[in-house]
C-alpha cells in the first residue's frame, strides 16, 4: 500500500465531476491506497479526486465505523445542521459550518461489485455528504452562506490554504517518513487538512 499525495485547491481535479467506475473494474489497489492515505493524514474520509483520480469512489472511517463505496448515490433527510464545524484535507487550514442534513444514506457497491448501503447521523452523515460532494466537484466551502462564504473566499485568495498546505504537507511527510522508514514528500501543489 502507498500513501498518496492529497490534492489541494486550486487543483482542477477537485472541481471536476468524477466518472463512474465501469462494471468489472478492479479498484482494490486504489481503495487500499486511499485507506492508507486517509489514516496517514488523519482524515475521516477521502474521495478519489482528492488523490488525483477522477473516479466515483470514497472511503471513510468515522469513530470506528469504516467503509468504502463505489459509484455512490446519496439520499439525505432531516433538518439542516451547521454544527459541528467541518474541514477538508483538500482545503487545509480552514474550518467552517456548511449546512448538512442530519441523516444520510449512500448506496453503491463494494470493490467486489456487491451492493452496499451506509447510513449515518451526526459526523458520519456529514462525512458521507462531504465525500459524495467531492465526487461531484463540489467543495464544502461552496456550501457556505453569507459572511462565512465571503471569509472563506477571502482567505483562499489571500493564500492561507497554500501556506497551510505547505506547512501541513511538510509535517505529514515527516510523520509518514518516521512511520514507514522512507522519505515521503507531498507532490508539488499538494498538502492535507481535514
Amino acid at each position: 500500500m502507498t500513501v498518496l499525495p492529497v490534492r489541494t485547491v486550486p487543483d482542477p481535479v477537485l472541481r471536476t465531476a468524477a466518472s463512474p467506475v465501469p462494471a468489472g473494474a478492479d479498484v482494490r489497489a486504489l481503495m487500499a491506497d486511499m485507506i492508507e492515505t486517509m489514516h496517514a493524514v488523519g482524515g475521516v474520509g477521502l474521495a478519489a479526486p482528492q488523490v488525483g483520480v477522477g473516479l466515483r469512489v470514497f472511503v471513510f472511517d468515522v469513530a470506528g465505523v469504516a467503509g468504502h463505496v463505489v459509484n455512490p448515490v446519496l439520499e439525505t433527510a432531516g433538518q439542516a445542521l451547521r454544527e459541528p464545524g467541518e474541514g477538508c484535507l483538500s482545503v487545509p487550514g480552514l474550518r467552517y459550518h456548511p449546512a448538512r442534513a442530519a441523516e444520510a444514506v449512500v448506496r453503491g457497491t463494494d470493490v467486489d461489485g456487491n451492493p452496499v448501503e451506509h447510513r449515518g447521523t451526526g459526523l458520519l452523515a456529514r462525512c458521507l455528504q462531504h465525500e459524495t460532494d467531492h465526487l461531484d466537484g463540489i467543495l464544502y466551502v461552496d456550501r457556505l452562506d453569507g459572511e462565512e462564504r465571503r471569509e472563506a473566499r477571502r482567505r483562499m485568495r489571500a493564500g492561507e490554504v497554500d501556506r497551510a498546505a505547505r506547512r501541513i504537507g511538510a509535517a505529514r511527510a515527516a510523520a509518514v517518513s518516521s512511520v514507514f522508514g522512507a522519505p515521503a514528500a507531498p507532490a508539488a501543489g499538494t498538502g492535507a487538512a481535514r
